[in-house]
């Protein structure tokens, strides 16, 4: 049996496909009527993962800071448009998880109002390194 690639080793449509896989557990629980919506938020959430590697391995090669220079006197370092965008999408990320979450019904804790401690959703994050 061979081994398993590395995201390192992978192509971004193969992250997003083990990405997708990470969710299957959890999507095979999920009401049928639910289903779709979940399908879309996995997608999403697969792209994002896959696209947060990238970015991450771009600011590990570059750094967090980037000179610039906007005509003749005016230059200086700036955050790192991957900083930016990372810093962005991983927002986003987060928010589509909690989502997926919720639907699946793991978003909740009882006594919190139905608001949802994290306890989850932190434990299934947890699960994804």
């Amino acid at each position: 049996m061979g081994r398993t690639k590395t995201y390192e080793e992978m192509t971004k449509d193969e992250i997003i496909k083990k990405e997708k896989s990470k969710f299957s557990a959890i999507c095979r629980e999920v009401e049928k009527d639910k289903k779709k919506a979940m399908e879309t938020l996995v997608n999403e959430a697969a792209f994002m993962g896959a696209s947060l590697f990238e970015l991450r391995k771009k600011i590990n090669e570059k750094g967090y800071t980037e000179e610039y220079q906007n005509g003749a006197n005016q230059k200086g370092v700036k955050k790192c448009s991957e900083v930016e965008v990372y810093n962005v999408m991983i927002k986003n990320y987060t928010a589509v998880i909690k989502q997926i979450m919720e639907i699946a019904g793991k978003g909740s804790k009882s006594g919190d109002g139905g608001k949802g401690n994290g306890d989850d959703f932190f434990a299934f994050l947890k699960s994804k390194a």
